[in-house]
C-alpha cells in the first residue's frame, strides 16, 4: 500500500485496546474471496468478525470501516462506535458536506435516535466528518480549536494499533525469510509476548485491558514485512 510506511507485506486486521495496545483479536487478509469478485462491505465484515465476543465497549475506527449500517449492527451487541466517515457515504446529509460560507473551526451536527454526526472545519473549505453512537449531544471544547468532543475522543483513542506496531518492532522475534507462514508465526510470537507484558504489568498500566465507554478498541489495517 503506497500510503503506508511498509509498502509490501502481509496485511493483518487488528483490534486492540486504545490505551495499552493489548491485542484483542487479529485476522489475516487473504485477498479476494474464492467466490470471485471484490468483497462488498469488507470493512463492516472485518469489524464484526474481530469484535465477536465483546460487549459494552467502544470501537474507534477510521473511514475505511465506519458506516451507519456498521454502527447499528454494533449497537445490537451493546458496542458503541466513533469513527471518521468517507464523504461519499449516502447516509451523510448534504448540509454536513457543504463548506462554503462556513468559518474555520466551526462545527455542524446531525442527529438520529441512535447516532450523532459532526462536520468540523479545521480550516476554511476543508472539513472532516465523524459518526458516533457514543455521543448524544453537540459538545464543543472551548480550547483546542473549538473541536467537538467526538473529535477529541477519536484523536485520544485512534493510535492503539500504530503503537502496537511500534512497540513490537523495537524488540521483535522475526527473522529474514521469504516464507509467508514464518512471517505470520513470527508476528504471533511478537504480539503474544507484548500481550504477556501488558498482563504482567496491568497494575501499573492504566486501561491495560480492553475498557468500556471511552476506552474502547482501536482499529486499523496493519502490514508486516516479508
Amino acid at each position: 500500500m503506497p500510503s503506508k510506511p511498509a509498502k509490501y507485506g502481509i496485511k493483518i486486521w487488528v483490534a486492540c485496546d486504545a490505551q495499552s495496545s493489548y491485542a484483542w483479536k487479529m485476522q489475516v487478509y487473504t485477498g479476494i474471496p474464492f467466490s470471485g469478485g471484490p468483497e462488498k462491505n469488507q470493512g463492516m465484515r472485518v469489524v464484526l468478525d474481530v469484535t465477536d465476543g465483546l460487549m459494552g465497549h467502544n470501537v474507534t475506527c477510521d473511514n475505511f470501516f465506519t458506516s451507519y449500517e456498521l454502527s447499528q449492527q454494533l449497537l445490537k451487541r451493546k458496542i458503541t462506535m466513533v469513527g471518521t466517515v468517507r464523504k461519499n457515504k449516502p447516509e451523510l446529509p448534504p448540509a454536513l458536506l457543504a463548506t462554503r460560507g462556513r468559518d474555520a473551526f466551526s462545527s455542524k451536527f446531525a442527529f438520529t435516535p441512535t447516532t450523532t454526526q459532526v462536520s468540523y472545519l479545521p480550516k476554511r473549505n476543508k472539513n472532516v466528518v465523524l459518526l458516533s453512537t457514543l455521543h448524544k449531544m453537540a459538545e464543543i471544547n472551548d480550547r483546542e480549536g473549538r473541536k467537538p468532543a467526538i473529535i477529541l475522543d477519536y484523536n485520544h483513542n485512534k493510535g492503539g494499533v500504530d503503537n502496537l506496531d511500534k512497540v513490537i518492532g523495537i524488540y521483535s522475534f522475526r527473522r529474514m525469510t521469504a516464507r509467508w507462514p514464518l512471517v505470520i508465526f513470527h508476528n504471533i510470537i511478537d504480539v503474544s509476548s507484548y500481550n504477556a507484558f501488558v498482563n504482567g504489568t496491568r497494575s501499573t498500566l492504566p486501561g491495560c485491558l480492553i475498557s468500556g465507554t471511552r476506552g474502547g478498541c482501536s482499529w486499523s489495517s496493519w502490514e508486516r514485512h516479508l
